[in-house]
């Protein structure tokens, strides 16, 4: 029972600020200290979204969106993972590699959107490559360099004990590895909302970043801030998903400090 209260004070403790903040944002617009016309108040915005929900309009969008943001994000961490272990495994090779990876990755993938779209059209393709291009960069270099990071110990006492460099591999670096690149696929996660919310404002006829755009177009300021919202939350659920994911794959770092 104790720890359910603690629990409870704690979250209490965490919200305070967020609920300050939406009673301020409530009361300013009120107040005509906000105009109401360009910054609509949480119970407009709570009004526009109960009537996305009850039409069953937001579920369309929210489904086109999370499908983009899976096939974007499934490929980053398909080519990010595979790429940066085996960058980071064979250390010489990411030497020379490395300035090729850096420059790319300083292109902003919103510059490249125009590129993409003459390669692939204004269809999926081009929504999936841009949301792809965002993410890949943070799991790719987050696996290389958990990769490259193994402490040394940990691979000099199974080569003291007669392991082999495979074994080593699969047994030691790559889960002393993976808090390193889960970390990296919930970066990419949050850069795969971002760009997002790009790609569906152009072309698009479905999705969030659609609803915030054509909500901005025809000024219908509190179904836009609803879409917003519906992103933020879509945003959440999948970095939540992702701490869950990562909490099963690195059981044994709980059980290894408990048994200290």
């Amino acid at each position: 029972m104790k720890k359910w209260v603690n629990k409870g004070r704690r979250l209490l403790g965490r919200s305070t600020g967020l609920v300050l903040l939406f009673i301020l944002w409530e009361i300013l617009p009120d107040a005509g200290l906000v105009d109401q016309t360009f910054f609509s108040p949480p119970s407009k915005i709570v009004q526009a979204l109960y009537g996305f929900v009850s039409s069953g309009e937001i579920w369309v969008h929210v489904a086109s969106s999370i499908q983009r943001s899976l096939w974007g994000l499934g490929l980053a961490i398909s080519l990010g993972i595979g790429l940066g272990i085996f960058l980071g495994w064979f250390k010489r090779l990411e030497e020379v590699l490395d300035p090729l990876l850096q420059s790319f990755r300083q292109l902003p993938s919103l510059a490249l959107f125009p590129v993409f779209i003459l390669f692939f059209g204004i269809g999926e393709v081009s929504k999936v490559t841009i949301i792809f291009w965002s993410s890949v960069w943070p799991i790719l270099l987050n696996t290389i360099s958990a990769v490259q990071n193994v402490d040394k110990i940990l691979i000099d006492s199974a080569k003291s004990l007669g392991a082999s460099r495979s074994f080593i591999f699969l047994k030691v670096v790559l889960p002393a590895a993976v808090p390193g690149i889960m970390t990296g696929i919930r970066l990419g996660g949050a850069h795969s909302v971002v760009a997002l919310v790009a790609a569906e404002m152009i072309g698009a006829e479905a999705g969030l970043g659609f609803l915030v755009f054509y909500s901005q177009e025809t000024f219908k300021v509190p179904n836009m801030f609803a879409a917003i919202v519906s992103l933020a939350i879509v945003g959440l659920f999948l970095n939540y998903f992702l701490i869950f994911v990562e909490s099963r794959l690195t059981k044994w770092k709980s059980s290894s400090s408990e048994s200290f």
